[in-house]
């Protein structure tokens, strides 16, 4: 199978749900070269509208082609089906860059035009693609320094799980999650990683995010984001948190720019390294929720 592909299989299933991205086959006929079906599961509200998708053997240089519906659930209403591929279609054609993978783009543009928000607010950050730019570490995020008088270095260590170190064109990406439970602990949590650890302090971006549920009022939620930089990358990170459905949680990628730009595949990199962490933490897996259900040993 075409090795980019491959890998944006393993990086979808592993930011969405297992089966988000699955191969069917591959085939050939006598006028073509080999090609690879997949199904594409949609995002909420359209979970159960699965699409047909053939991967050219150039694939990235040359997009996919949406075949139609693979299955399409009883709770789906007449006719949504073909409508739901037909936007589909027009989004992968405005967004497919050549050489660059599509696929977390095409399901992050398609949540937003078919509405899968869950219809919270998702932060102070602009949802908006911008240009990759490679600037020089920069002052800690807003969100922290909003903080600062409210921790010291002498304060206990945050309880953070780390993710895999992650590397890419020279970039390195590595996550942090720790459990919260107010706004202020989240932005005590960020200052602290920012005034203590050197390495993060140097960091290109430091994106962050966080869900709270007030314990005194169950309805009652505090979100927010930062992209520390990172156009878009904030609100991304907290997508993440709320498609995985997980509370109680501020996650930190930290970003080292390599100097080779990545494209819109940084944002798939950073929710990669962000899921492993909360993973490895016990948000996110079976059961999750608040405080991610079940927590696991922390690293």
């Amino acid at each position: 199978m075409n090795p980019t592909l491959t890998d944006e299989i393993t990086s979808i299933n592993s930011i969405y749900e297992d089966t988000t991205l699955t191969p069917l086959s591959e085939f050939a006929d006598i006028s073509s070269e080999p090609t690879i079906l997949c199904t594409l599961r949609l995002p909420p509200p359209h979970h159960s509208v699965s699409l047909r998708l053939e991967f050219p053997s150039s694939y990235p240089d040359v997009p996919p082609a949406i075949l139609g519906t693979q299955s399409v659930g009883n709770d789906v209403a007449k006719g949504e089906g073909a409508r739901v591929v037909g936007i589909v279609r027009e989004i992968l054609a405005r967004i497919f860059e050549p050489g660059l993978p599509c696929i977390y783009d095409l399901l992050e543009e398609v949540a937003q035009s078919l509405g899968g928000d869950d219809g919270e607010e998702m932060g102070e950050e602009e949802h908006r693609h911008g240009d990759e730019t490679a600037p020089t570490p920069g002052p800690a995020p807003a969100i922290a320094t909003a903080a600062r008088a409210e921790t010291s270095p002498a304060d206990p260590a945050p309880p953070w799980t780390l993710s895999p170190v992650l590397t890419e064109k020279k970039s390195i990406f590595l996550a942090r999650a720790a459990p919260v439970t107010t706004p202020t602990q989240a932005r005590t949590y960020l200052t602290h990683l920012l005034t203590t650890d050197k390495k993060a302090a140097k960091a290109t971006h430091n994106i962050s995010a966080w869900r709270i549920r007030d314990p005194g009022n169950e309805g009652i939620v505090y979100q927010d984001c930062d992209d520390d930089g990172e156009t878009a990358a904030g609100g991304r990170l907290l997508k993440l948190l709320q498609v995985m459905d997980v509370w109680g949680v501020v996650v930190v990628v930290s970003r080292w720019y390599g100097g080779v730009k990545l494209g819109p595949d940084r944002f798939r990199l950073i929710n990669e390294v962000a899921r492993e962490a909360l993973v490895l933490g016990g948000w996110g897996g079976e059961g999750g929720g608040e405080g991610g259900g079940k927590r696991k040993g922390r690293r």
